[in-house]
């Protein structure tokens, strides 16, 4: 497992904009027997040749241009903290649902968490759902077949709600800043992981799956601090380029909000650099996990597009990555959610061994 440079963890925290328009198919309803996908086609797997010199940290991060942006949080410290076991949600055959909270720096964020039966100590994955209205969101919803299938593949499952979601502390500023707290929210839940006596936990094998307005979620995390975790998994999941969650969900459809972004910030079309910098595809290079991305032909939520560009732009830097696409699939997933689940597994037990 890597681990950060001593002391605390630096990470960023990258812009979720835009991307509420994009949810996370919560029905979940029962996936019928798979049907066959295209071939995946994987990136190239080794990237341009290192300096002689490592680089210093402050060296690598790029140049601060706006306070508002990717470069200006990069060098940020987080300390992910306080894991705390609630109480019992329910019991499967395989393991133990269970309620729990964590520290995302004040904030105190509530979710849960599957425990395998058994002695462990056991990977863990923690889960970004897509978007659901906090108006009526529930501690845990979303990712609800995922949350079972992988804890019944003999993974703690953390599913974390995000600040302003059930249980969690409100951040009256996420939205005016451009939920940049629920990066935050991630990143510090696997630090609480990685600092848990919890003895079922094994901070040394950590991964993220992430869903739709997640699927950001988990770009940024990749970008904001490489070598946090060893493995990441999207289904369907949003633009790498802010812009395009802008246009598609900020712009026509919550025009007040739209007017104080682009009174704050600049439409895209005018502010490019600042959109530039709080777009996670800009700092691909950053990227150090192998990444796995599923996505469907019939999603017309977050289009194919959006995925193929990101996997393109991950080619070009060299980066660990491939690509399954589940032809007929929308965005919710269901007759091949089976098979995308079990090349998931597949790909956690590799890069989690």
């Amino acid at each position: 497992m890597r681990t950060a440079r001593g002391g605390l963890l630096r990470i960023a925290l990258v812009a979720v904009l835009g991307v509420a328009g994009c949810s996370s198919g919560e029905a979940d309803p029962q996936a019928a027997a798979p049907s066959t996908t295209s071939a995946a086609t994987p990136s190239a797997s080794s990237s341009a040749a290192a300096p002689s010199e490592e680089p210093t940290e402050a060296e690598a991060l790029p140049p601060v241009n706006s306070p508002v942006s990717l470069p200006a949080l990069m060098g940020k410290e987080y300390d992910g903290r306080g894991l705390r076991l609630g109480r019992v949600l329910g019991e499967a055959s395989t393991y133990t649902r269970r309620a729990v909270t964590y520290r995302s720096g004040d904030p105190r964020i509530s979710g849960i968490i599957n425990i395998p039966r058994g002695n462990g100590p056991f990977p863990a994955l923690v889960l970004l759902h897509g978007y659901i209205d906090p108006a009526i969101y529930v501690t845990g919803q979303g990712l609800m077949r995922e949350q079972d299938y992988l804890a019944r593949g003999g993974y703690v499952v953390l599913h974390t709600d995000y600040r302003n979601h059930a249980g969690s502390d409100d951040d009256p500023r996420a939205e005016r800043g451009l939920r940049l707290g629920y990066t935050e929210d991630v990143v510090n839940a696997v630090l609480a992981i990685k600092g848990s006596p919890l003895p079922f936990l094994d901070g040394e094998r950590v991964g993220l799956l992430g869903r739709s307005m997640g699927g950001g979620v988990t770009y940024n995390t990749l970008v904001a601090q490489p070598g946090l975790v060893d493995a990441a998994v999207v289904f369907a999941p949003v633009s790498s380029r802010t812009s395009d969650n802008f246009d598609r969900w900020i712009r026509d459809e919550r025009p007040e909000l739209a007017a104080e972004i682009v009174d704050r910030y600049g439409a895209p079309e005018d502010s490019r650099e600042f959109w530039r910098e709080v777009s996670p595809r800009t700092y691909f290079d950053r990227i150090s996990e192998p990444l796995l991305i599923h996505h469907g032909t019939s999603d017309d939520s977050c289009p194919i597009r959006w995925t193929r560009a990101t996997y393109d732009a991950l080619q070009q830097q060299g980066k660990d990555a491939k690509l399954f696409v589940y032809d007929g699939e929308e965005h919710a997933f269901g007759p091949q959610w089976p098979l995308s689940m079990r090349r998931t597994v597949r790909f956690f037990d590799r890069h989690l061994a």
